[in-house]
């Protein structure tokens, strides 16, 4: 598909309201690849094979989670030319999520404000997709987190049944506690209350590895709303507990850049080419901060192949596209991947 014809489809997505072509797009990949028909419609994805926490990854560029939230569609992205796609949130039980309206576009900064609430069917039925889907030769990961309804101090009970429900299934599990969307989540992103849940989940992990003979790695995302002294504390509970692997960043409660936007009165995170610099920020003080020893997946306002080869500058192993791709398209994927591979043949 080429930039001219996805501009056709954008045309009439962007007449719907944003959950609603949220569906349509979704619905119409997944008919789509029941006809045969996305081979044919896309190039061959990038091959730029990289091993990353010991997975072996078809190329870097992958798509982030909340995008297919009932991990029902992922064969499909894969044909779109995403090395990884990650699925969810999915928590324990199903929930609805926020009222709607809850998805708004900014579409002169080409942004998006969301609270959606992480809805979504329930683990259960998210592994259950999972288990059915088509021929996906990449990497799958799946992203976790509690219930609204659940207390933060019962919230590690959430995150171990997610993990055990995900983990046949699961090439990585991201553990999900920046989302702006739920009240109090980020509260588990203090140093000390993040070091408690990860010794939970590794010490889990370990005994998940032992039982199966199968290790999955276990991934964070963290918001690009931090001080600098709480990543330097996170970057030691990160280095401490042997972390596997962090996604910088989830989406962010500012609103510089879409001030203008009828929407920026919205509740919730923002996503897009204005979280770009600072997602882009917090992910080179995490870099600085771990030298190496946590592999980052960059994601946040690449709108461009240059903004995915900024993210690896920036200390990023991988990045991953969400905004950037609702605006520009399957085109964008190919052209990342293929920068990121230039990218790296120049510097041999």
């Amino acid at each position: 598909m080429n930039s001219q014809l996805y501009q056709l489809a954008k045309k009439f997505l962007f007449c719907l309201d944003p959950e609603t072509a949220h569906h349509v797009t979704l619905k119409g990949l997944r008919m789509a690849e029941r006809l045969h028909l996305l081979q044919h419609m896309f190039p061959t994805p990038v091959d730029d094979p990289v091993t990353v926490m010991g997975l072996k990854f078809p190329n870097r560029v992958g798509l982030a989670a909340g995008m297919d939230k009932e991990a029902n569609t992922v064969s499909a992205f894969g044909h779109l030319g995403f090395g990884f796609v990650e699925v969810g949130t999915l928590t324990p039980r199903p929930q609805p999520g926020n009222p709607k309206p809850r998805l708004f576009r900014c579409i002169p900064e080409q942004a998006i404000i969301n609270h959606m609430g992480i809805n979504n069917p329930g683990v259960d039925k998210g592994v259950d997709n999972i288990r059915r889907m088509g021929n996906f030769k990449g990497i799958l990961g799946v992203n976790i987190s509690k219930n609204k309804v659940t207390p933060n101090k019962e919230a590690h009970q959430d995150y171990l049944a997610c993990l055990r429900a995900v983990w046949d299934v699961a090439d990585y599990v991201a553990i999900n506690f920046s989302c702006p969307n739920v009240p109090n989540l980020q509260e588990l992103a203090k140093a000390d209350s993040a070091a408690d849940l990860l010794s939970i989940l590794k010490s889990e992990q370990a005994n998940l590895t032992s039982d199966t003979g199968r290790y999955v790695p276990l991934v964070l995302k963290v918001s690009p709303d931090m001080s600098e002294e709480r990543i330097r504390e996170l970057s030691r509970v990160f280095q401490d507990c042997q972390l596997d692997g962090l996604i910088c960043t989830n989406t962010t409660t500012s609103r510089e850049g879409v001030e203008k936007s009828p929407a920026a009165c919205e509740s919730g995170g923002m996503s897009g080419k204005p979280l770009y610099n600072r997602a882009n920020e917090t992910l080179a003080a995490f870099a600085a901060e771990l030298k190496g020893s946590i592999p980052i997946i960059g994601v946040g306002g690449i709108t461009t192949p240059e903004d995915a080869v900024e993210k690896i500058k920036a200390g990023a192993s991988l990045v991953q596209l969400y905004s950037g791709f609702i605006y520009n398209g399957p085109p964008l994927v190919q052209a990342a991947a293929q920068s990121i591979r230039d990218y790296y043949a120049g510097k041999a």
